[in-house]
């Protein structure tokens, strides 16, 4: 339906009939000292052809660079015909689908993109979606405990996992008096897992099990889930969806399977944007379904057999105080799960393999090319997916920033921003998107900027 504004004379006949004089009265509950004029920090309002043109300039400093840089969000081919549907108006300016009667291409939309989130990650049900990665695990760990409702309410958190999602951790859990224990990086890059069986970790409900972890490198996930699930705690798996298509599923994870799984399904028709909006995956097991936050959409038939869809499960803060909620901060990003769900349906199981197996062979011949650079070779010794840490023979932040002015290539992820201990280590992704030549630019650039 058409958004048709309300004029001068529209505002005025409503205030008239409410009583008041200006829209300012219906506010005179709010005190004084709590409003503000305007807020300093925002530049005053643009028409339409200003901001056509202040995004041209941004898009413009931004440029288009070479690309190597993932850690988190990833640049992949999206093809043409993804965004030409999502922009049709029933996707893009679609509101709510609460409204079943006026919303079944929003929720068949929605049923099937859980449908497709549940087979990538073999869990029986997954929800309409999160506002990124790092929520979606903060609600993961929240979920978990609520799901042991008693216990030690510790959760054991690698620091393979992605510093953003780790600092979103301990943004959120310590408010619920939730304990994060933080597992050191073994030599290999990963969780030793052996190690850790040695150790007396005391009790805990949950322990995050990141599949491809944030250098790349592969875990051990089913002794991880084995070990935890002896404990009695829950598996929280965090994944990457692409590398899904060809890595076995988190609910094949160890004897029996990871309990919840999250992620960030960037990857899939979502560009990169200057770093978002994103949205957030997360999908379960059924017996802790009543505790998922969000939404999920159901089919169904109604009194005359025909089939539809509708909401089946909402997020008790829609409805009830906020204390007994089972999330407070989720949200549906239903633009981009339309641009993932339609990139998934037009990839297929095999299209995604495809788009997986291409990365990794890519990355494969990077790592190849640069190692053959004197003083670089791998960080760490673990498999991995199509992401890589590389050991540099100088600072990782002062090559970066060279490539950057002289090559106008994205070098990577300087890790020391996050890990002080790698202070000349650059993590470096590659996907489908690069060619041979691309590979051979990154190649001789980095070996000029070390030579």
């Amino acid at each position: 339906m058409p958004f048709i504004p309300h004029s001068e004379a529209d505002v005025a006949a409503m205030l008239k009939t409410i009583g008041v004089a200006r829209i300012e009265d219906l506010f005179d509950e709010i005190p004084a000292a709590l409003k503000v004029d305007r807020l300093k920090a925002v530049p005053p309002g643009l028409n339409e052809m200003e901001v056509t043109r202040l995004m041209r300039e941004r898009a413009a400093q931004d440029g288009t660079p070479l690309n190597f840089c993932g850690a988190g969000a990833y640049e992949h081919h999206i093809p043409a015909a993804v965004w030409q549907i999502v922009a049709r108006g029933e996707f893009y300016s679609a509101y709510t689908p609460y409204q079943a009667e006026a919303s079944q291409g929003t929720l068949q939309l929605i049923y099937e993109y859980q449908t497709m989130m549940t087979r990538l990650t073999g869990m029986d049900v997954s929800n309409a979606s999160m506002y990124d990665g790092a929520t979606s695990l903060a609600e993961a760990a929240l979920m978990a405990e609520r799901c042991a409702k008693k216990g030690p309410r510790r959760v054991l958190v690698p620091k393979s996992v992605h510093p953003a999602y780790r600092k979103t951790l301990h943004a959120i859990l310590p408010l619920q008096d939730i304990e994060i224990v933080e597992l050191d990086i073994a030599a290999d890059g990963g969780i030793d897992a052996a190690a850790l069986a040695q150790r007396d970790v005391g009790a805990f409900t949950a322990l995050v099990v990141p599949q491809p972890n944030f250098f790349g490198a592969l875990e051990d996930v089913d002794a991880l889930t084995d070990w935890a699930h002896a404990r009695g705690a829950l598996v929280i798996g965090v994944v990457n969806p692409l590398s899904l298509a060809v890595l076995k599923p988190p609910r094949a994870w160890g004897s029996a399977g990871a309990d919840i799984v999250c992620g960030d399904g960037q990857p899939f028709g979502v560009p990169l944007s200057s770093g978002g909006p994103y949205f957030g995956i997360l999908a379960c097991k059924q017996e802790f379904v009543r505790q998922m936050p969000g939404r999920i959409v159901g089919r169904t038939t109604d009194l005359d057999g025909k089939e539809g869809f509708a909401l089946t499960l909402q997020a008790r803060e829609q409805h009830i105080r906020r204390a007994k909620a089972t999330s407070n901060i989720c949200t549906n990003q239903g633009l981009l799960v339309s641009a993932a769900t339609i990139t998934m349906a037009m990839l297929g199981p095999e299209g995604a393999a495809r788009v997986a197996n291409a990365s990794m062979q890519n990355m494969r011949a990077l790592r190849d090319r640069l190692c053959a650079i004197p003083g670089v070779q791998p960080l760490f010794a673990r498999p991995f997916f199509h992401e890589v840490a590389l050991q540099l023979p100088r600072p990782a932040p002062a090559i970066v920033d060279r490539l950057a002015a002289d090559d106008d290539i994205v070098a990577g992820f300087a890790l020391v921003e996050e890990y002080p201990q790698f202070e000349n280590a650059l993590l470096v992704c590659a996907t489908e998107t690069k060619t041979a030549a691309d590979l051979d630019r990154f190649a001789a650039a980095l070996k000029r900027a070390l030579g």
